[in-house]
Protein backbone atom coordinates (compact mmCIF):
# COMPACT_ATOMS: atom_id res chain seq x y z
CA UNK A 1 0.00 0.00 0.00
CA UNK A 2 1.21 3.78 -0.66
CA UNK A 3 1.03 6.64 1.05
CA UNK A 4 -1.26 8.21 -0.75
CA UNK A 5 -4.08 5.73 -0.45
CA UNK A 6 -4.92 6.92 2.85
CA UNK A 7 -4.96 10.68 1.53
CA UNK A 8 -8.16 12.78 1.34
CA UNK A 9 -8.79 16.69 1.13
CA UNK A 10 -9.56 18.47 4.83
CA UNK A 11 -11.48 22.29 4.45
CA UNK A 12 -9.10 24.25 6.80
CA UNK A 13 -12.07 25.15 8.81
CA UNK A 14 -12.41 21.99 9.52
CA UNK A 15 -10.01 21.70 12.27
CA UNK A 16 -10.87 22.20 15.25
CA UNK A 17 -8.65 25.01 17.11
CA UNK A 18 -10.28 24.63 21.00
CA UNK A 19 -11.91 22.42 22.98
CA UNK A 20 -15.44 22.57 23.56
CA UNK A 21 -16.89 24.11 26.97
CA UNK A 22 -17.95 20.53 27.89
CA UNK A 23 -15.58 17.61 27.15
CA UNK A 24 -18.49 15.08 26.33
CA UNK A 25 -20.57 17.81 23.99
CA UNK A 26 -18.09 16.79 21.14
CA UNK A 27 -20.05 14.52 18.01
CA UNK A 28 -19.70 11.39 17.95
CA UNK A 29 -20.21 9.20 14.63
CA UNK A 30 -20.87 5.92 14.97
CA UNK A 31 -19.45 3.02 12.09
CA UNK A 32 -20.54 -0.37 12.24
CA UNK A 33 -17.31 -2.14 11.43
CA UNK A 34 -18.77 -5.06 9.56
CA UNK A 35 -21.67 -2.89 7.23
CA UNK A 36 -20.30 0.17 7.08
CA UNK A 37 -23.04 2.23 8.33
CA UNK A 38 -22.78 5.33 9.91
CA UNK A 39 -25.51 7.62 12.52
CA UNK A 40 -24.59 10.12 13.88
CA UNK A 41 -24.73 10.67 17.91
CA UNK A 42 -23.42 13.19 21.12
CA UNK A 43 -20.29 11.91 23.06
CA UNK A 44 -22.34 12.08 26.21
CA UNK A 45 -24.84 9.35 24.47
CA UNK A 46 -21.71 6.98 24.15
CA UNK A 47 -23.39 4.73 27.22
CA UNK A 48 -25.89 4.06 25.31
CA UNK A 49 -23.45 2.07 23.00
CA UNK A 50 -21.60 -0.15 25.64
CA UNK A 51 -22.82 -2.93 27.64
CA UNK A 52 -22.46 -4.21 30.91
CA UNK A 53 -19.43 -6.45 30.60
CA UNK A 54 -17.94 -4.68 28.24
CA UNK A 55 -14.25 -3.11 28.40
CA UNK A 56 -13.16 0.05 27.94
CA UNK A 57 -9.00 0.51 28.26
CA UNK A 58 -7.82 4.19 28.44
CA UNK A 59 -4.32 5.34 28.53
CA UNK A 60 -3.43 7.30 31.63
CA UNK A 61 -0.16 8.87 30.58
CA UNK A 62 -0.09 12.71 31.45
CA UNK A 63 1.52 15.17 29.03
CA UNK A 64 4.35 17.18 29.90
CA UNK A 65 5.38 20.52 29.49
CA UNK A 66 7.81 19.39 26.97
CA UNK A 67 8.41 22.00 24.40
CA UNK A 68 11.43 24.38 25.79
CA UNK A 69 12.61 27.78 24.04
CA UNK A 70 16.41 28.55 24.54
CA UNK A 71 19.55 30.07 22.46
CA UNK A 72 22.82 28.36 21.48
CA UNK A 73 24.79 29.47 23.80
CA UNK A 74 28.18 30.12 21.23
CA UNK A 75 25.97 32.34 18.97
CA UNK A 76 22.77 33.34 20.70
CA UNK A 77 20.69 32.03 17.93
CA UNK A 78 17.43 30.63 18.80
CA UNK A 79 16.71 26.62 19.55
CA UNK A 80 13.35 24.72 20.49
CA UNK A 81 13.82 21.23 21.92
CA UNK A 82 10.79 18.76 22.21
CA UNK A 83 11.23 16.77 24.66
CA UNK A 84 10.39 13.06 23.07
CA UNK A 85 12.12 10.43 25.70
CA UNK A 86 13.56 10.30 28.76
CA UNK A 87 16.87 8.03 29.35
CA UNK A 88 18.00 8.43 32.32
CA UNK A 89 18.49 11.01 35.38
CA UNK A 90 19.28 13.98 32.93
CA UNK A 91 19.48 12.28 29.57
CA UNK A 92 16.44 12.83 27.21
CA UNK A 93 15.75 12.08 23.74
CA UNK A 94 14.91 15.45 22.11
CA UNK A 95 13.27 16.52 18.68
CA UNK A 96 15.24 20.10 17.62
CA UNK A 97 14.55 22.95 15.38
CA UNK A 98 16.75 23.94 14.04
CA UNK A 99 18.69 20.55 14.08
CA UNK A 100 21.54 21.88 11.61
CA UNK A 101 22.78 24.17 14.32
CA UNK A 102 23.50 21.64 16.70
CA UNK A 103 26.29 19.50 16.98
CA UNK A 104 27.76 16.63 19.39
CA UNK A 105 29.12 19.48 22.48
CA UNK A 106 26.95 22.11 21.58
CA UNK A 107 25.47 23.93 24.69
CA UNK A 108 21.69 25.33 24.87
CA UNK A 109 20.73 27.82 27.45
CA UNK A 110 17.19 27.97 28.60
CA UNK A 111 17.70 29.61 31.82
CA UNK A 112 20.08 30.50 34.68
CA UNK A 113 18.74 27.38 35.79
CA UNK A 114 18.60 25.24 33.13
CA UNK A 115 20.86 24.05 29.73
CA UNK A 116 21.62 21.15 27.89
CA UNK A 117 24.64 19.88 26.36
CA UNK A 118 24.28 18.07 22.68
CA UNK A 119 25.61 14.38 23.40
CA UNK A 120 24.69 12.32 20.22
CA UNK A 121 23.28 13.52 16.93
CA UNK A 122 20.33 11.15 15.37
CA UNK A 123 18.55 10.80 12.00
CA UNK A 124 15.38 13.43 11.57
CA UNK A 125 16.90 16.25 13.70
CA UNK A 126 16.66 14.48 16.89
CA UNK A 127 19.83 14.88 19.17
CA UNK A 128 20.55 12.83 22.62
CA UNK A 129 21.24 16.00 25.13
CA UNK A 130 21.76 15.48 28.91
CA UNK A 131 20.27 18.49 30.42
CA UNK A 132 22.52 20.51 33.59
CA UNK A 133 19.96 22.32 35.99
CA UNK A 134 20.31 23.22 39.72
CA UNK A 135 17.23 21.57 41.39
CA UNK A 136 14.58 19.22 40.80
CA UNK A 137 14.06 18.61 37.38
CA UNK A 138 10.28 18.31 36.88
CA UNK A 139 9.69 22.05 38.94
CA UNK A 140 12.15 23.55 36.39
CA UNK A 141 10.30 21.99 33.24
CA UNK A 142 6.91 22.91 34.65
CA UNK A 143 8.39 26.67 35.17
CA UNK A 144 10.13 26.97 31.87
CA UNK A 145 8.44 24.54 29.94
CA UNK A 146 5.04 24.58 27.63
CA UNK A 147 2.69 22.04 26.20
CA UNK A 148 3.34 20.76 23.34
CA UNK A 149 0.23 21.37 21.18
CA UNK A 150 0.21 20.54 17.63
CA UNK A 151 1.14 23.25 14.70
CA UNK A 152 -2.13 22.78 13.56
CA UNK A 153 -3.55 24.71 16.23
CA UNK A 154 -2.84 28.22 15.57
CA UNK A 155 -5.05 29.82 19.36
CA UNK A 156 -3.50 29.68 22.66
CA UNK A 157 -4.70 27.24 24.90
CA UNK A 158 -6.20 29.07 28.43
CA UNK A 159 -5.95 26.04 30.04
CA UNK A 160 -3.66 23.55 30.06
CA UNK A 161 -5.54 20.89 31.66
CA UNK A 162 -7.24 20.69 28.46
CA UNK A 163 -4.77 18.97 26.73
CA UNK A 164 -4.90 16.40 29.65
CA UNK A 165 -7.94 13.52 30.30
CA UNK A 166 -9.37 13.76 33.31
CA UNK A 167 -8.16 10.50 34.31
CA UNK A 168 -4.22 11.02 33.18
CA UNK A 169 -2.01 10.49 35.84
CA UNK A 170 1.72 8.96 35.11
CA UNK A 171 3.59 11.93 33.39
CA UNK A 172 5.88 11.25 30.28
CA UNK A 173 4.08 12.02 27.00
CA UNK A 174 5.07 14.89 24.75
CA UNK A 175 1.25 14.86 22.99
CA UNK A 176 -1.91 14.46 24.49
CA UNK A 177 -4.27 10.60 24.27
CA UNK A 178 -6.63 13.07 22.15
CA UNK A 179 -9.47 10.28 22.07
CA UNK A 180 -9.62 10.53 25.90
CA UNK A 181 -10.62 13.85 26.25
CA UNK A 182 -14.03 13.31 25.59
CA UNK A 183 -14.26 11.93 28.79
CA UNK A 184 -15.73 13.49 32.18
CA UNK A 185 -15.64 12.49 35.45
CA UNK A 186 -19.17 11.96 35.61
CA UNK A 187 -19.29 9.80 32.44
CA UNK A 188 -16.85 7.32 33.41
CA UNK A 189 -18.85 7.13 36.55
CA UNK A 190 -22.46 6.24 35.04
CA UNK A 191 -20.46 3.89 32.77
CA UNK A 192 -19.05 2.16 36.01
CA UNK A 193 -22.71 2.06 37.39
CA UNK A 194 -24.12 0.30 34.54
CA UNK A 195 -21.31 -2.30 34.54
CA UNK A 196 -18.72 -1.22 32.12
CA UNK A 197 -15.87 -2.42 33.35
CA UNK A 198 -12.84 0.46 33.27
CA UNK A 199 -8.71 -0.02 32.85
CA UNK A 200 -6.26 1.76 32.64
CA UNK A 201 -2.88 1.14 30.48
CA UNK A 202 0.05 3.32 30.25
CA UNK A 203 1.67 4.40 26.80
CA UNK A 204 3.80 7.43 26.63
CA UNK A 205 3.21 8.95 23.27
CA UNK A 206 6.21 10.16 21.75
CA UNK A 207 7.62 10.55 17.85
CA UNK A 208 6.20 7.37 17.22
CA UNK A 209 2.64 8.07 17.19
CA UNK A 210 2.66 11.46 15.47
CA UNK A 211 6.05 11.51 13.12
CA UNK A 212 4.57 11.79 9.39
CA UNK A 213 4.69 8.85 6.85
CA UNK A 214 7.65 10.49 4.50
CA UNK A 215 8.11 7.15 2.39
CA UNK A 216 5.89 6.08 -0.78
CA UNK A 217 5.68 2.76 0.45
CA UNK A 218 4.15 2.27 3.88
CA UNK A 219 6.25 -1.14 4.64
CA UNK A 220 9.05 1.22 4.12
CA UNK A 221 7.50 3.65 7.34
CA UNK A 222 9.46 2.86 10.40
CA UNK A 223 8.37 3.81 14.05
CA UNK A 224 9.73 5.40 16.98
CA UNK A 225 9.90 3.52 19.94
CA UNK A 226 6.88 4.44 22.86
CA UNK A 227 7.48 3.20 26.49
CA UNK A 228 4.09 1.26 27.51
CA UNK A 229 3.27 -0.57 30.86
CA UNK A 230 0.37 -2.68 31.80
CA UNK A 231 -0.48 -3.60 35.81
CA UNK A 232 -0.39 -7.23 36.40
CA UNK A 233 -3.93 -7.30 37.99
CA UNK A 234 -4.89 -4.58 34.73
CA UNK A 235 -3.80 -7.78 32.58
CA UNK A 236 -5.45 -10.42 34.29
CA UNK A 237 -8.66 -8.57 34.64
CA UNK A 238 -8.69 -7.86 30.30
CA UNK A 239 -7.67 -11.58 29.66
CA UNK A 240 -10.18 -13.24 32.05
CA UNK A 241 -12.68 -10.56 29.84
CA UNK A 242 -11.67 -11.69 26.70
CA UNK A 243 -11.51 -15.49 27.34
CA UNK A 244 -15.53 -14.85 28.67
CA UNK A 245 -16.21 -13.04 24.94
CA UNK A 246 -16.55 -9.99 26.26
CA UNK A 247 -16.02 -6.44 24.47
CA UNK A 248 -12.40 -5.20 24.59
CA UNK A 249 -12.94 -1.65 23.76
CA UNK A 250 -9.84 0.65 23.07
CA UNK A 251 -10.43 4.40 23.80
CA UNK A 252 -7.56 5.83 21.05
CA UNK A 253 -4.71 4.17 19.14
CA UNK A 254 -2.32 4.55 21.66
CA UNK A 255 -4.46 2.19 24.04
CA UNK A 256 -4.65 -0.24 20.71
CA UNK A 257 -0.86 -0.15 20.23
CA UNK A 258 -0.60 -0.75 23.56
CA UNK A 259 -2.94 -4.09 23.89
CA UNK A 260 -1.41 -5.34 20.47
CA UNK A 261 2.27 -4.98 21.73
CA UNK A 262 1.59 -6.55 25.03
CA UNK A 263 -0.47 -9.57 22.90
CA UNK A 264 0.58 -13.00 22.27
CA UNK A 265 -1.89 -15.46 21.62
CA UNK A 266 -4.82 -13.68 22.25
CA UNK A 267 -3.49 -12.69 26.06
CA UNK A 268 -1.40 -9.83 27.36
CA UNK A 269 1.95 -11.55 28.45
CA UNK A 270 4.15 -8.80 27.74
CA UNK A 271 3.37 -6.31 30.17
CA UNK A 272 6.64 -3.94 29.81
CA UNK A 273 9.07 -2.28 27.10
CA UNK A 274 9.18 -0.38 24.48
CA UNK A 275 7.01 -0.58 21.47
CA UNK A 276 7.55 0.60 17.80
CA UNK A 277 4.55 -1.52 16.50
CA UNK A 278 3.25 -0.34 13.59
CA UNK A 279 -0.27 -1.49 12.28
CA UNK A 280 -1.29 -0.87 8.52
CA UNK A 281 -3.80 -2.85 6.54
CA UNK A 282 -4.13 -5.50 6.50
CA UNK A 283 -3.79 -6.52 10.00
CA UNK A 284 -5.42 -9.17 12.42
CA UNK A 285 -5.78 -7.37 16.13
CA UNK A 286 -5.39 -9.76 18.82
CA UNK A 287 -7.26 -7.60 21.38
CA UNK A 288 -9.22 -4.59 20.67
CA UNK A 289 -12.92 -5.31 19.45
CA UNK A 290 -13.81 -1.99 19.29
CA UNK A 291 -12.26 1.52 18.95
CA UNK A 292 -13.29 5.64 20.27
CA UNK A 293 -10.88 7.81 18.55
CA UNK A 294 -10.47 10.86 17.00
CA UNK A 295 -10.37 12.04 13.16
CA UNK A 296 -7.08 11.99 12.11
CA UNK A 297 -4.74 13.14 10.13
CA UNK A 298 -4.44 12.11 5.72
CA UNK A 299 -1.59 9.92 5.43
CA UNK A 300 -0.94 9.32 9.13
CA UNK A 301 0.03 6.06 10.93
CA UNK A 302 -2.70 7.13 13.09
CA UNK A 303 -5.14 7.05 9.73
CA UNK A 304 -3.95 3.44 8.98
CA UNK A 305 -4.31 1.86 11.95
CA UNK A 306 -8.35 2.93 11.88
CA UNK A 307 -8.34 1.74 8.38
CA UNK A 308 -6.74 -1.55 9.60
CA UNK A 309 -9.57 -1.88 12.45
CA UNK A 310 -11.93 -0.80 10.17
CA UNK A 311 -11.42 -0.85 6.26
CA UNK A 312 -10.11 1.88 4.42
CA UNK A 313 -12.96 2.26 1.89
CA UNK A 314 -15.26 2.38 5.13
CA UNK A 315 -13.11 4.96 7.02
CA UNK A 316 -12.73 7.35 4.18
CA UNK A 317 -16.61 7.32 3.54
CA UNK A 318 -17.20 8.02 6.97
CA UNK A 319 -14.26 10.93 7.35
CA UNK A 320 -15.92 12.61 3.72
CA UNK A 321 -19.71 12.16 5.81
CA UNK A 322 -17.87 13.85 8.44
CA UNK A 323 -16.70 16.66 6.60
CA UNK A 324 -20.40 17.00 4.90
CA UNK A 325 -21.93 17.09 8.38
CA UNK A 326 -19.20 19.89 9.72
CA UNK A 327 -17.48 17.31 12.24
CA UNK A 328 -14.38 19.06 14.12
CA UNK A 329 -11.39 17.10 12.93
CA UNK A 330 -7.76 16.49 15.34
CA UNK A 331 -7.07 16.69 18.86
CA UNK A 332 -9.97 19.55 19.55
CA UNK A 333 -12.21 17.79 17.59
CA UNK A 334 -15.25 14.99 18.00
CA UNK A 335 -14.90 11.62 17.81
CA UNK A 336 -15.88 8.17 16.13
CA UNK A 337 -16.88 4.94 17.73
CA UNK A 338 -16.20 1.53 16.11
CA UNK A 339 -17.82 -1.49 16.59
Amino acid sequence: MNTKDFYYYLPEERIAQEPLAKRDDSKLLIVDKKRGDLEHSSFSEIKHRLRSGDVLVLNNTRVIPARLFGTKKETGASIEFLLLKRLDMKKWEVMCKPAKRLKEGTIVDFHSTLSAKVLEIKDEGIRIVEFIYKGVFEEILDDLGTMPLPPYIHKKLEDKERYQTVYSKVEGSCAAPTAGLHFTPELLEKLGEEGVQIEYVTLHVGLGTFRPVMVEDIENHRMHSEYYRIDEDVAERINRAKEEGRRIICVGTTSVRTLESAAENERLTKLEGWTDIFIYPPYTFQMAEGLITNFHLPESTLLMLVSAFCDKEKILNAYQRAIEAEYRFFSFGDAMLLI
